[in-house]
This record gives structure tokens, sequence and C-alpha cells, in this order.
């Protein structure tokens, strides 16, 4: 079972964000970007430890629908392609707590690898 319920999910997609609450309190807004390059899809983490794969140009990178699963999760489905991977909850949550870290990382990766990020 989920540690935190969703008490709201609204998408604006003019801003490119996904906008979470949860029954805490807390509320996160999540940029599509964000979301894309750390989904949980195998295609993008990897099927193991230092398999996952760096997403280049998700910039402008939007999500046309969401489809909920069950009472656990979400699949967001971008206008890339990309539908793969399940957003349970505590994910979003963590995604939320992580942001600041996990979009310096992001950042950081690449630039790394020769890609820096332009400006959406």
């Amino acid at each position: 079972m989920a540690t935190h319920q969703p008490t709201n999910i609204l998408l604006h997609q003019h801003s490119r964000a996904l906008e979470v609450s949860f029954d805490d309190g807390a509320t996160f807004r999540l940029p599509c970007e964000y979301l894309r390059v750390y989904s949980p899809s195998a295609d993008v983490r990897g099927h193991g430890p230092g398999q996952g794969t760096l997403q280049l140009g998700k910039e402008d990178v939007n999500i046309n629908d969401i489809e909920a699963v069950g009472n656990y999760a979400v699949r967001l489905l971008f206008d890339d392609g990309h539908s793969t991977g399940l957003y349970t909850w505590d994910y979003l949550y963590q995604l939320g707590q992580t942001f600041d870290v996990k979009w310096r990382d992001y950042l950081a990766a690449l630039v790394d690898a020769g890609h820096p990020r332009r400006d959406a």
C-alpha cells in the first residue's frame, strides 16, 4: 500500500507541469521534462543498476493524457510517444521531494555527455 495518497492531480499543459497534492499537505509542481527523464520505465531506467539511459532533447515534452492505474499509480502519456512506466504515488512523492537534487544531477549529466540543455 502506498505511503502517500494524492488528493489532487492537475496538468498544466501550457506551462508543461504536473501539479500533485498529497494527503499530508505537500504539493509538488513537476515539469513534464523532469517526469519524462525520470520515467520509471525500463527503457529509461534500464533493467538493473547503472543501466539507465540519459534522455536527450526533452525540453519541450508535454503530457497528452494521464491514465489512472488502480488506486496506486498513473500512466503518463507524453507527446513524444513515451507511455511506459507507472508513476506510483510514492514515486511521484519522491520525485517531488528530491526535485532540486535530481534536476541538478540531470543538468550535470547533460553537460557531461556534451548535450547541455537548451532553453525550452
